[in-house]
């Protein structure tokens, strides 16, 4: 008898930002692939294999969760955040599209989890609030003239933006030029939110003008959000609250 597979959002940390459905697929799963840091925050019980891979065999990892699961497993195939947004979701039903017919007629389903880019937003107000895109800075599944293009347009269109992985020790220099092509694009002193490991103990969240920002603010633990040409700032004592009003200009 075949058996399911779960794609699951563990959120951003927290164990309370796990949502309820995504903890009773866990309690039933025979089963739990991902990313070493990702399966290590679900608790080892007797009846639960944990299976953790490195974080560029992607492919791999769906195809080992799927075959699993048509051989009768209880699989869940865990992410940070949500599975849907830079995750594994897009791996599994890549894995199926070009699988064996058989794959396509197990039972598959993506629960939704809180993306770091939304607590980040939440800790920081409502930076959000309007239009917003989100763009992956990491260079190793797509060229950075992708990066720069999509970048330039997102500024020209005055979006919000949530730049995930925007900077490792392999490729530092990708987050200097992406800074570099928002203060062209932008000219202005707009927000910039650099929020790390947030809904955990080591959460820190800086608020910066777009000319202040430097890279050495983030790493790739730190989600950075910069407002568009609307976002306001309110100040306060401490962390001031960011927001993008929902209205826009005629």
């Amino acid at each position: 008898m075949s058996g399911w597979i779960v794609i699951a959002g563990l959120g951003p940390g927290a164990e309370e930002l796990v949502t309820p459905e995504v903890r009773a697929a866990l309690a039933r799963a025979t089963d739990v692939v991902g990313y070493i840091p990702y399966v290590a925050r679900v608790a080892e019980r007797p009846g639960l294999t944990l299976h953790a891979s490195d974080n560029r065999v992607e492919l791999d990892r769906a195809r080992h969760a799927l075959e699993m699961a048509r051989a009768g497993g209880r699989v869940v195939v865990v992410s940070s955040g949500d599975p849907g947004v830079f995750a594994m979701a897009s791996a599994v039903f890549e894995a199926v599209e070009v699988g064996p017919p058989a794959w396509r007629d197990l039972d598959i389903r993506v629960l939704p989890g809180i993306t770091a880019m939304l607590a980040a937003a939440a800790r920081a107000g409502a930076p959000l609030g309007h239009d917003f895109c989100a763009i992956n800075l990491s260079d190793n599944l797509k060229p950075w003239a992708l990066i720069e293009k999509r970048l330039r347009l997102a500024a020209q269109a005055d979006f919000a933006m949530a730049f995930y992985n925007p900077r490792s020790r392999a490729r530092p220099e990708g987050f200097t030029r992406a800074l570099e092509v928002l203060r062209a694009e932008c000219a202005d002193d707009r927000p910039v939110i650099f929020a790390r490991a947030v809904s955990t103990p080591e959460e820190t969240l800086r608020v910066v003008p777009l000319p202040q920002a430097a890279p050495d603010m983030a790493d790739m633990r730190t989600v950075v959000l910069v407002g568009s040409s609307r976002t306001r700032i309110i100040a306060r004592d401490g962390t001031p609250i960011v927001y993008t009003p929902r209205f826009a200009p005629e």
